[in-house]
């Protein structure tokens, strides 16, 4: 019977046989070994006594493999000129391996790889890959094969689609999948790989052995409770590392790298909805002996070199986070010297190079080319007509026709799934955030990518009934996001949101109701003027409240939602809720909808007009 492979890294992970033995998981190769001796800093008997190694880290891929946005219809560009893409990095790696020696390069990402562009959508949902080689090809695996990944940790999105799918994805990658702390909910035992092991040879002495530990993050629990609860339990990142660091250290492992998806800081976004923090790795690298460096994700950010002190050995831990999309490549750069009979790290830094001063990889711009205009087909098609052009730009302080077609959207959605149950005669409201300040639907015909443009996230629907009183509660966690700002003080809008650090995708907007928000007054005592049907909203009054699943589940921590009583929820993505919508209804009116008004005052004071 042949062997899986799947199933032979999962057995040996589990059992703490270590994963260096198979395939993927095997040790390094190391043709043309002798090139060690040009990088030896000094030679004893036996050979050279010291060693240079480097390890490549991305992050934060979201299904980018070339340099294109799907929802413009043209190469990525921002407002600082970044590239994205797997066939940009690509042609880093090879310049960074070819720097240090392909045989002492390895090549690890830290999660968060099938999600996040419609690319990595249509082969989720509309052309769904499975296990099987013959079948659809995920262009994720395609181009990370290729580029010979040594390993890669599971992010929170790789959940979002479902674990079948996420297996699926799992038999095409010619690397493990790793996550110490992904573990089957019964037995406690991995579901994944924990770790990966490597041997590095050395002309003259023993191998250095790097030991590869990959931490996803614990907020899967959360966000993607419909698709792994009573399946799998996300244990915290500091707990498992204290558990495997030192069985790696006990397989004779020279040098630990971790590949966390959890950043710096040590927040979270999700309450105590679980008891284990969001962004971790600083703690990991404070509280874990052993550990020499950290590839950082999840947060979206670019730091090139963190260093952080573990509380109990002293010795400083090199951490790097190569912001997101394939943007930059982190490079550890980690030196070794030979004492006593084994390999001692003498050194590790760290830096980050910038994917905008290569051209692509042709070779992986080719491999995944069919797969890339198969999709610019699919999302140029038209689904629909608007009457007026709407745009995202001001929806972060302004109330605008764009969101309020999401509420839209949404509200019908779930007065239809409703009607004729007991909850059918409840008032419905909706919730929605400005994902996107560049999303737009043109005057005209609209593509599907003009639409999905909207809901950049695979959220689903939920409905949950909220009191008068929770509602306002909810509102006033949402105006956090803008800056007090005194009656008298100038108004630049650029100043005015994203108070302390208040990610756009963490700001509500409520269809349903009216309010104003008096950002003279402080956070907390903001939401003035809410009403319902023209009236004010009773405190004890009972409403549907329609929700993403993120926001159901607890995601960025606003009050009663959490907990309140679910009455419906989808398992369809809003997105593709919102393009049978425009499918189904053929023309979009921005006069028929957004009666509800919300508004930011001072005093009082209307900001804007």
């Amino acid at each position: 019977m042949p062997l899986n492979r799947r199933d032979f890294i999962n057995r040996s992970a589990a059992t703490g046989a270590g994963v260096a033995l198979a395939g993927a998981a095997g040790a390094v190769a190391a043709p043309g070994a002798q090139a060690a001796d040009a990088h030896a800093g000094g030679r004893g008997q036996h050979g050279p006594r010291t060693f240079s190694l480097r390890v490549l880290g991305t992050t934060d891929l979201h299904g980018h493999a070339l340099n294109w946005d799907y929802f413009t219809d043209a190469e990525y560009d921002d407002a600082t000129h970044n590239d994205v893409g797997l066939a940009k990095v690509a042609t880093l790696v090879e310049a960074a391996r070819a720097e240090k020696g392909h045989d002492r390069t390895l090549l690890i990402d830290a999660g968060d790889i099938i999600q996040g562009t419609q690319l990595s959508y249509y082969y989720a949902r509309v052309e769904p890959i499975t296990g099987d080689r013959k079948g659809p090809r995920h262009p994720m695996a395609l181009a990370m094969n290729h580029m010979r990944y040594d390993a890669a940790a599971l992010g929170n999105h790789e959940f979002n689609y479902g674990i079948p799918l996420l297996r699926a994805f799992q038999e095409q990658c010619d690397f493990p999948l790793l996550a110490a702390n992904a573990v089957d909910a019964t037995t406690l035992k991995p579901a994944f790989p924990p770790y990966l092991v490597k041997e590095l040879r050395v002309p003259g002495h023993p191998p250095v052995k790097v030991g590869v530990l990959g931490l996803t993050n614990p907020g899967i629990a959360v966000w993607d409770k419909a698709n792994v609860q009573g399946r799998m339990a996300f244990p915290g990142l500091v707990e498992q590392a204290k558990v495997y660091v030192p069985k790696l250290r006990a397989l004779g492992c020279d040098v630990v790298i971790c590949t966390d998806h959890s950043g710096l800081d040590g927040g979270t976004s999700y309450g105590d909805a679980v008891p284990y923090p969001e962004n971790a790795s600083s703690l990991v690298a404070a509280q874990v002996p052993g550990i020499d460096a950290i590839l950082v994700g999840h947060t979206h950010v670019e730091r090139p070199q963190t260093l952080v002190v573990n509380e109990q050995t002293g010795r400083t831990v090199v951490l790097s986070e190569p912001l997101m999309w394939g943007m930059r490549l982190s490079v550890f750069d980690i030196d070794l010297v030979r004492e006593r009979g084994r390999w001692q790290v003498a050194s590790v830094t760290a830096e980050v190079r910038n994917a905008n001063t290569v051209e692509e990889d042709p070779v992986v711009a080719k491999l995944v080319r069919a797969e890339h205009e198969k999709v610019v087909a699919y999302v140029n098609q038209v689904v629909g007509t608007c009457t007026a052009a709407m745009s995202a730009a001001e929806s972060t302080y302004k109330d605008t026709p764009i969101i309020d077609f999401i509420n839209l959207v949404q509200s019908d959605t779930v007065t239809a799934a409703l009607a004729g149950t007991q909850y059918a005669d409840l008032p419905v409201l909706s919730e929605a955030s400005p994902f996107s300040r560049t999303a737009a639907i043109p005057a005209g015909q609209v593509s599907l990518r003009d639409v999905a443009g909207l809901y950049v996230y695979e959220n689903t629907l939920d409905a949950k009934i909220l009191t008068g009183a929770q509602v306002k509660d909810y509102l006033e966690w949402s105006a956090r996001y803008f800056a007090q700002t005194a009656p008298d003080a100038p108004v630049d809008p650029a100043e005015l949101t994203n108070a302390g650090n208040i990610p756009d995708y963490s700001y509500d907007v409520l269809s349903g109701v009216s309010y104003d928000i008096d950002i003279a007054q402080p956070a907390g005592s903001r939401i003035v003027n809410l009403t319902h049907d023209g009236k004010p909203v009773d405190p004890a009054a009972r409403f549907v409240l329609a929700v993403n699943n993120y926001r159901s589940s607890g995601g960025s921590n606003y009050p009663h939602v959490a907990a309140a009583q679910s009455v419906w929820s989808s398992s369809d993505e809003i997105r593709n809720t919102i393009i049978a919508w425009v499918q189904a209804h053929g023309t979009i009116d921005p006069s028929t909808f957004g009666a509800d008004q919300w508004r930011l005052t001072r005093a009082g004071v209307p900001l804007f007009q």
